[in-house]
């Protein structure tokens, strides 16, 4: 949450002349709701299982960028459909440039409670592992802007994508 997905994945649709889709939005879109809401009613299972349907779909399909919600690698098929069927890239930030990004927002239903900074390292802590399984690409988007993120990912895609597949490449700006 809050690591650029939806802005760098924006970016990179339109370089490469693809339809982009944020998954959240998208489950928004199906149920008429809020993702807030869905998470009251069916609570995050709930929403992981859509979640999960959703991600299915959408990467069996071509020539579109995907952003993912932030809890996507959760569910081990995701994760798979995500490694097998596409170019995944792990967008990293640190907890103190994720609670800053996310510091107004009350949408997120995981992130409502009264130590933001302790919510976001315990998911970022446990996710992290799953992020970097899953990724053909390791970006820290920390120092650059949208610009040169969308331009380092843009060059290494030129570059030869399929040789990164099963490696995880780290952007020259990855400590």
């Amino acid at each position: 949450m809050g690591a650029g997905k939806s802005t760098v994945g924006r970016h990179l649709a339109k370089r490469l002349d693809k339809r982009f889709i944020d998954a959240d939005r998208e489950i928004e879109a199906r149920t008429g709701v809020p993702i807030s809401v869905i998470f009251e009613i069916e609570g995050e299972a709930g929403f992981r299982r859509r979640e999960a349907e959703l991600i299915d779909q959408l990467t069996g399909e071509s020539d579109i960028v995907l952003a993912t919600g932030g809890g996507a690698v959760l569910n081990e098929d995701s994760r798979h459909a995500l490694k097998t069927r596409g170019f995944t890239i792990y967008l990293c930030a640190s907890v103190d440039e994720l609670v800053a990004r996310t510091r107004h927002d009350k949408q997120r239903p995981l992130l409502q409670n009264s130590d933001r900074p302790a919510r976001i390292a315990e998911l970022l802590e446990a996710r992290d592992p799953l992020y970097r399984e899953v990724a053909h690409m390791v970006v820290q988007t920390g120092r650059p802007g949208v610009d040169r993120l969308g331009a380092a990912i843009l060059a290494a895609l030129e570059g030869g994508a399929a040789s990164l597949a099963g490696t995880p490449h780290q952007s020259p700006d990855t400590p």
